[in-house]
């Protein structure tokens, strides 16, 4: 009887263990079938699609560094960091001692001068009067002739030279040519500064704009005239921005361009300083194609292809041509507003399979 419950538990064993094998054996064959998943992305489905969005200050268009045009030492400065100045407004005055000395000996030296074309004028006259009276030969009166015309270059030159100096005395007080704000001052009363040493610098606040700065490869889709989208972190709404100027050389360190984007209609409230963000957007035509990733190009002959991912969730092959490319990505032709490239894995997919896609991996190409 023992032996009979012996074989009955051990049959029961063996039954188990096999369906265990079994259930094993399609779980793995279940994993073996389920679709691999990839990296996708959206082709732009026509109109603007975003090409990309650059942090930006909000800067004056017209910064000048103010400085003398004349060296001196400063007695006074009338402005600080942040104020507000009106044309005409003196900003610093220098000591105008020296200045004036130099103004008085210019016009002791226009007196000089003077004196010695009236003897010239004077001995020209006489020596024409007796060379008329065949009194003296010629060659000498061309010698007072060529007196008389040095006196008189000399005067001339004391005439500007004493002009200048009065001028310089003008220019002893540093005057604000348009209204704006001081950003910086440079120098202090007691300080001596040379002439065309910077002191101060002045934005014209009158029109303000963002200075963006533009990686090497994106450069291309921000020419001059380029409309653009302006967000403020401190105001709330769009402003629409024109792309002003593009540097043409890219900054030694960082490697990218400086990028100027006028505000014509600014909000309220835009002040020095501030944090904007610039959208830029491109026009998504089929004549100009579209910017895909370089992981997306399956190529292994002589034309280039994509991965499409159908409404079944299959794959399959699309050709394309190609207009141009950079270290990243490709700007491509043959492809319609709407599709969905595998952007990852490509050389690992056959034609006709399915694939699973991820939400978070689609994006939208320009």
């Amino acid at each position: 009887m023992r032996s009979r419950n012996a074989v009955k538990g051990l049959a029961l064993l063996l039954a188990l263990c096999l369906l265990a094998v079994l259930a094993g054996c399609g779980a793995k064959q279940q994993a073996q079938e389920k679709a691999p998943l990839v990296k996708t992305m959206q082709v732009g489905a026509g109109g603007q699609t975003s090409a990309g969005t650059y942090a930006g200050t909000v800067r004056g268009r017209y910064e000048t560094n103010m400085s003398f045009q004349v060296g001196g030492q400063i007695l006074s400065r009338n402005v600080q960091a942040g104020s507000r100045v009106q044309p005409g407004d003196v900003l610093m005055v220098i000591d105008a001692k020296d200045v004036v000395q130099k103004a008085n000996q210019g016009d002791a030296a226009v007196e000089q001068a003077r004196a010695q074309l009236e003897l010239a004028q004077k001995n020209l006259s006489r020596y024409t009067q007796l060379y008329d009276e065949s009194a003296v030969a010629a060659s000498v009166l061309d010698q007072y002739q060529a007196n008389y015309d040095a006196a008189f270059a000399s005067y001339q030159n004391a005439l500007a030279q004493a002009a200048q100096g009065h001028n310089a005395v003008g220019y002893t007080n540093l005057t604000a040519g348009a209204a704006g704000v001081v950003s910086a001052v440079n120098a202090e009363e007691g300080q001596v500064v040379a002439a065309g040493q910077p002191v101060l610098t002045l934005v014209q606040t009158d029109e303000l704009e963002i200075e963006i700065n533009v990686p090497e490869n994106q450069l291309a889709s921000v020419p001059v005239g380029k409309d653009v989208t302006v967000t403020f972190w401190a105001l709330s709404g769009r402003v629409p921005g024109v792309v002003r100027e593009v540097s043409p050389m890219a900054d030694s360190a960082a490697r990218t361009y400086r990028v100027r984007v006028s505000v014509p209609n600014p909000p309220e409230g835009m002040e020095l300083g501030m944090t904007a963000s610039v959208s830029v957007t491109d026009e998504a035509a089929d004549t100009d194609g579209y910017i895909v990733p370089l992981s997306a190009i399956y190529q292994t002959g002589d034309t280039p292809q994509v991965w499409v991912v159908g409404s079944d969730d299959t794959v399959s092959l699309k050709d394309v041509s190609v207009e141009s490319f950079d270290a990243n990505n490709v700007r491509v032709h043959g492809l319609e507003a709407g599709d969905i490239l595998v952007t990852a894995g490509v050389h690992r997919l056959t034609e006709g399979q399915s694939v699973r896609t991820e939400d978070e991996g689609k994006g939208d190409a320009s």
